[in-house]
């Protein structure tokens, strides 16, 4: 029989609560089996492990869960590869466009913090030369 985790085991390797898989679990992006009286226990698969795994890869890249999902299910698929990897680049161009108009606004918010740095230090200096002459 194939590697089955449960819930507990995936929240542990991942660091991630139960309610965190739960959520990804209605999002989709995991199908566990159930198990047990009324099948109130979940049964994850490699599989699962692995779209978990990608799911949190995709989540530090930036990418919405709805983009995750998307990309995984392309992956899932029998299909050929080639519409799968150009929908990925797609989406991390219009990701990196979006970080690098993050990027200038923080860099343009910088430079505004450094400058009033700048003018505060100037106007203390004139205080205290003018505390100092009285």
């Amino acid at each position: 029989m194939a590697n089955t985790f449960t819930i507990s085991d995936l929240a542990q390797e991942f660091d991630l609560t139960t309610r965190a898989i739960r959520f990804y679990e209605d999002m989709g992006l995991l199908e566990p089996e159930r198990s047990g009286p009324g099948g109130r226990n979940r049964v994850y698969s490699s599989r699962d492990r692995t779209r978990l795994k990608l799911t949190l890869r995709a989540k530090r890249l930036g990418l919405s869960l709805n983009e995750a999902k998307d990309l995984i299910d392309m992956y899932d698929s029998p299909r050929d590869t080639v519409p799968q990897l150009k929908k990925f680049l797609v989406v991390l161009a219009e990701h990196r466009q979006q970080l690098e108009s993050q990027l200038a606004d923080l860099e343009a918010t910088l430079d505004e913090v450094k400058t009033h740095e700048k003018e505060t230090r100037s106007l203390l200096a004139k205080a205290n030369k003018a505390g100092s002459a009285a």
